[in-house]
């Protein structure tokens, strides 16, 4: 289907309609309109005919593309998008980069090899800074044929046409001191994306001596709006925002 064939099936409203219905969305939000979203949506009816939106009684699937992954090396998670992937899990050695274009170069030298879970850090919200999209890697590895045998992690980003087993938002990221940024080359990685974990196979004093050794990385931006940004940005599981979100926090800029 295209973006016609939602339109014609009752477009976002519709979609919105069915998520309310299932407790999914928040209908006293207030919206642009100066109505709250369920306001919004009340006149919608559903479309029996339509084949495009499915009801949240009967979906299509029973879970969705995307799996959201927490444990020991994302105690605050972190995305793989799992539709159309052939297999669920992976484990394999870390190869660790500091930044995509290291890792972009291993790749184009033929350096990286099938099985190695490869961990590029430092590209988060804050590391970046900016959190940029890894396209580039995750295209050479397909163009090499290692789409389905390499595992990418990542505390930057990926778009919607991202295929394989590519993880992002893995928090909290390096520039924040999170367990990715103390996975060293040869380190154990577990990934199951069917129970939602992502796991790195290190004993907690070992990590407790790496974290106390840990340095932060530095980049090019020691000045200007980019190292602005990089200072109040909170951590891309809250919406990569430039308001962390305090206690005593009264007003949100977001809210708006």
């Amino acid at each position: 289907y295209v973006a016609k064939d939602m339109y014609e099936a009752g477009g976002v409203y519709m979609l919105m309609k069915t998520m309310l219905a299932g407790g999914f969305l928040n209908g006293d939000c207030l919206t642009v309109t100066g109505k709250s979203l369920g306001e919004n949506i009340d006149q919608v009816t559903w479309n029996p005919d339509q084949k495009v939106i499915y009801d949240i009684k009967t979906p299509l699937t029973p879970t969705g593309g995307v799996v959201g992954l927490r444990g020991s090396l994302a105690p605050d998670g972190a995305i793989v998008k799992v539709a159309g992937m052939h297999r669920l899990q992976f484990s394999g050695p870390a190869r660790v980069f500091d930044c995509e274009e290291d890792t972009f170069a291993a790749v184009e030298n033929r350096a990286i090899n099938e099985g190695e879970v490869i961990v590029i850090r430092y590209e988060g919200p804050k590391g970046g800074p900016g959190m940029r999209e890894m396209l580039s890697t995750t295209a050479a590895l397909y163009g090499l044929g290692m789409g389905e045998s390499v595992a990418l992690i990542t505390d930057g980003r990926f778009s919607g046409g991202t295929r394989g087993f590519c993880i992002g938002h893995v928090g909290p990221e390096a520039a924040d001191g999170g367990p990715i940024a103390l996975v060293e080359n040869g380190d154990i990685i577990h990934i199951d994306a069917e129970a939602g974990t992502i796991d790195l196979d290190v004993p907690e004093d070992v990590m407790a001596e790496r974290r106390a050794a840990w340095v932060p990385r530095t980049n090019d931006y020691g000045s200007g709006a980019l190292w602005r940004y990089a200072k109040t940005v909170g951590p891309a599981y809250k919406g990569a925002v430039t308001h962390p979100g305090a206690a005593a926090e009264t007003h949100v800029y977001a809210d708006i």
